[in-house]
């Protein structure tokens, strides 16, 4: 299993951690900063996940007028080992 760490840009929360198997599964996903209790969810439903298939559907999703959101975000940094 390996760790990452991704620092997102454009939003409240200030890291992603998140750990990929052998098999491309998601497991462990933890932000720091931003809205707890929705970013507790997303951790727990990408949970046991396949990790391209959770960045193609979190991929483009916004947050306000940002541009970008947490989960956009999280998708660009599996966009990156993928």
């Amino acid at each position: 299993m390996e760790h990452y760490t991704f620092s997102p840009s454009g939003v409240c929360s200030m890291k992603i951690d998140f750990d990929v198997d052998a098999e491309n599964k998601l497991h462990d996903v933890r932000f720091t900063g931003g809205c707890n209790g929705n970013l507790k969810a997303i951790g727990r439903l990408v949970e046991g996940k396949d990790a391209k298939e959770i960045a193609d559907i979190l991929r483009g999703n916004q947050c306000g007028m940002r541009g970008t959101s947490c989960a956009d975000q999280f998708a660009k940094a599996i966009d990156q080992l993928v």
